[in-house]
Formats: structure tokens, sequence, C-alpha cells
């Protein structure tokens, strides 16, 4: 059986300069451990793959060890199946009419967040900027860029205490679609 479409999310790999990882290279990582109809998507860590849900399950261990073990450098793999894909696709709060997609990201967290953590979070640090948390994602409105917001991983990192990734939303649909939830 082939399983399941699964989606992992890579943090800190780059095509170029430093954490330097060949999407070729970051492909058979995922075959050896086990999965199969492997497609990454753009350089920067982002993986549609086949898997049983035992499979799935190891591969945030698996393939960061073997990045360790290969390329020398740490990047955490966050995993997502299609159906969690989809309710994220479907479940973004500031996509509404006329809403401009380009100020649209989803940071995908490795752990969901405690109550108390969320509480903890200020929904003012970067005006105009806007963020919601929903289980395991949360959602931001960047009206002045990615690169201009103080809502950055190690500021939900260091608050949630977890591990976040981030997607623009052009990438989430594309991931969606590649794991053939649109």
């Amino acid at each position: 059986m082939k399983g399941d479409f699964y989606v992992a999310l890579l943090r800190g790999v780059n095509v170029g300069g430093k954490n330097r990882l060949p999407m070729k290279d970051l492909a058979a990582m995922f075959g050896e451990a086990g999965c199969v109809d492997v497609l990454t998507y753009i350089q920067s860590g982002n993986v549609v793959f086949r898997a049983t849900k035992a499979c799935a399950a190891r591969i945030p261990t698996v393939v960061a060890a073997a990045i360790v073990d290969q390329v020398g450098f740490r990047a955490p793999v966050i995993v997502r199946s299609a159906a969690e894909l989809r309710a994220v696709a479907r479940g973004n709060p500031f996509l509404r009419p006329g809403a401009d997609v380009d100020f649209l990201h989803v940071m995908f967290l490795a752990d969901r967040p405690g109550k108390g953590n969320v509480a903890s979070l200020d929904p003012k640090r970067s005006p105009p900027d806007e963020f919601r948390v929903r289980g395991s994602e949360i959602y931001l409105r960047c009206p002045n860029g990615a690169a201009r917001t103080k809502l950055t991983n190690a500021y939900f990192d260091t608050k949630l205490s977890t591990t976040s990734t981030m997607r623009n939303w052009r990438t989430v649909l594309k991931l969606a679609e590649l794991a053939g939830v649109t």
C-alpha cells in the first residue's frame, strides 16, 4: 500500500548560501525513510509524499537526523496530512473578498500550543499586522510584508514553546493542490 498524502515543511532550508540542501537530495532522504511519490516544491523545503501513517509520524525525526548526518545542519521538519492541509487552506480567517493574498501567510507549528501560551501573545506587537492562532497553525496578515513584521518565528517559538515554519498563502494553496486536496 502506498499510503496517504502528506506534506513536510522544513525550516531554514535554502538552495544557496547557508543551510544549502539540494531538493533532489532532500527527496532522496524521504525515499530512504520509506516514502513514495516524493515531490519537492520550490527550493525551500516543501515536500509532498505518500506514506503510511506510521511512516509519516517518523518523518520529522528521521529526515531531520538525515539532514544533520548528510549536510551538517539542523532543519526542523513539520508534517501535515492532506486532510490537515485541506483544513488549513479552508480556514484562513483573513481570506475574504478583496483580500490581497500577497499579505497572507501561515505558520505551521510543530506542537499545538497551550491556551495560556496563546493568551500571552501580544496582538499589538506589530501593527498593522494581524494573526490568529487556530490549532497548530498561525494565520498572518502582514500588509507591510513578511520581511518587516515583528511576528517572527523566534517570537512565536519562544512564546508558544514550539517550533514554527512560515509559508506564504500561494505556497500553502499549491501544496494543497499537489497533495490532491483542493
